[in-house]
């Protein structure tokens, strides 16, 4: 295992551990950061507590397109991503860069999701959430060219859910977001590919979470 990639392993366990935990219940007081009937977002701040925050902690529960209130939970696929499956996405950010985590449970049983934090927020198609975020942007777009599509220069959250629909994951960086470019998380239906002309890829998009990411610039 190269030294970057075990680093990044073995801080993202800690993070994705402590994400899980408060998805099972638990964790920081809360406040709404945006609502819809099944289909709720929460943000709350962490052990910082600063407006812009060190810890920011999304919470959600997926519903289908047209639930009343507009959801911001949005899952395209209820086989895979049923009605009332839950999503917590955390992020910290410090000095030397930022740790992305999602956390989900009562989706698909022993199946493996690709996830991806993408540029847009969610909407009613499943396109609408927009590409992948790139720290170094591909000139050339959709992206697949492994240079830029690469858990590296994006930020991907691939996980195989447990016999009880439960899954997690993370990332660490040493960069951060550009301010509002980031501004969902994005469960594909399959795992992400890494090979020329496909990188990136991961089949279908499931569900979306809308993530109002914090960023610089």
């Amino acid at each position: 295992m190269k030294p970057a990639l075990r680093k990044a392993t073995v801080a993202g366990v800690a993070a994705v551990t402590a994400a899980a935990a408060l998805l099972a219940g638990g964790g920081p007081s809360t406040a709404r950061a945006g609502t819809a009937d099944g289909g709720d977002a929460v943000a709350s701040t962490g052990g910082h507590g600063a407006p812009h925050g060190k810890d920011r902690v999304f919470r959600g529960r997926f519903a289908p397109i047209g639930t009343p209130g507009g959801a911001r939970t949005i899952t395209y696929d209820q086989k895979l991503v049923p009605e009332g499956a839950r999503i917590e996405v955390r992020q910290h950010t410090g000095r030397d860069g930022m740790a992305v985590r999602v956390a989900v449970r009562g989706v698909a049983r022993n199946h493996t999701f690709g996830v991806h934090v993408h540029t847009r927020p969610c909407g009613a198609r499943p396109d609408d959430s927009g590409p992948h975020y790139q720290h170094r942007k591909d000139p050339q777009q959709p992206s697949t060219d492994p240079r830029y599509a690469n858990p590296y220069n994006e930020v991907w959250l691939d996980f195989t859910s447990d016999e009880e629909g439960r899954g997690h994951a993370g990332s660490v960086h040493p960069w951060t977001f550009r301010k509002g470019e980031a501004r969902s998380v994005v469960l594909h239906e399959s795992a992400t590919h890494t090979e020329p002309g496909h990188a990136g890829q991961a089949g279908a998009r499931a569900a979306c979470f809308t993530v109002p990411f914090s960023g610089r610039g």
